[in-house]
């Protein structure tokens, strides 16, 4: 079986969700370091019109949104409560709204000049302006509701409050660590490690329990080329697809897309519907066809 391999970039705090996450069950991964906007002409032939990172490829099968590379890493490691569908529904919940409004939120009360320092460094001058005028123009197309720094600021700290008087134990639903964990340290790994904002002052638990996860590291790592990533999937096949509900759009060219932002589309034939996922099968000159999972949970789909 191929490694997952990882397309990603330093400070891009969904790739840190999965990172960690890969550090905690001590898998080895090889790191396609991508730009932090597109255009990203080593990730077109895989993920198409996509725009959202990290995604992950296994051999000629690639995964787009870290609920479908949870999943996988779930299945891969044996630890079936990293993937959503596995946890009870209290959890669920709590991952669909730290995923999506508190992570937002988290983005929003980071920015100041620290940041910007911190970006031009990783980037440069140009590369800055380019990608704080991306993620204005994402914001633009966005269906999720903007808030003000102020509104964002608070949206934090009572997330904070709420995960100090949840962690009674070493994690925030048990002895051990689930989605959960994971979705909601990617959000404050930014505020706090990123950003250096200082939002754990009083919440001495959510502190400890950052360092808990800060110690799984990343795993074993290998990075690797763009081109090297794209030769793995030519010189493979996608994998046996899975049994398929009944959906009248399988065989059909469709497009699919996230629900809430960076909605630009996927374009190819749907191959499968487990229920959870779809497939898209993808051809593209420099890699042959590849199978595009994507979660039917905030995505939407379209005969074309």
């Amino acid at each position: 079986m191929s490694e997952l391999i990882l397309h990603q970039y330093a400070m891009s705090p969904f790739s840190e969700k999965i990172r960690t996450m890969l550090g905690y069950t001590g898998q080895s991964w090889k790191a396609v370091t991508v730009r932090e906007m597109p255009p990203r002409p080593d990730l077109e032939p895989l993920a198409d019109g996509y725009r959202k990172i990290p995604v992950a490829q296994i051999g000629a099968d690639v995964f787009c949104d870290t609920r479908t590379i949870s999943r996988e890493i779930a299945r891969m490691s044996g630890k079936p409560e990293l993937a959503l569908e596995n946890n009870s529904q209290e959890v669920q919940d709590f991952v669909r709204e730290v995923d999506l409004q508190i992570f937002l939120a988290c983005i929003v009360s980071s920015s100041g000049g620290g940041l910007l320092i911190k970006l031009i460094r990783n980037t440069s001058i140009i590369d800055a302006y380019k990608f704080l005028k991306d993620r204005i123009e994402m914001g633009k197309k966005s269906k999720v509701r903007s808030v003000s720094p102020k509104q964002a600021k608070a949206r934090v700290a009572e997330h904070v409050a709420d995960l100090e008087k949840r962690l009674t134990r070493d994690f925030l639903f048990g002895d051990k660590p689930c989605i959960a964990d994971f979705s909601a340290y990617h959000g404050l790994w930014f505020v706090c490690d990123v950003a250096e904002k200082d939002v754990l002052k009083n919440a001495p638990r959510v502190s400890a329990w950052m360092e808990r996860i800060r110690a799984f590291g990343h795993g074993s790592v290998e990075e690797i080329s763009g081109d090297q990533a794209l030769e793995v999937a030519h010189a493979t096949l996608p994998r046996p697809l899975p049994s398929s509900n009944a959906n009248g759009s399988i065989g059909q060219t469709v497009r699919v897309a996230p629900d809430d932002y960076g909605r630009e589309p996927i374009t190819g034939t749907l191959v499968a519907d487990d229920g959870t996922s779809w497939i898209i099968a993808h051809e593209h000159p420099r890699v042959g066809t590849v199978n595009i999972h994507v979660p039917q949970q905030g995505f939407s789909l379209k005969d074309r």
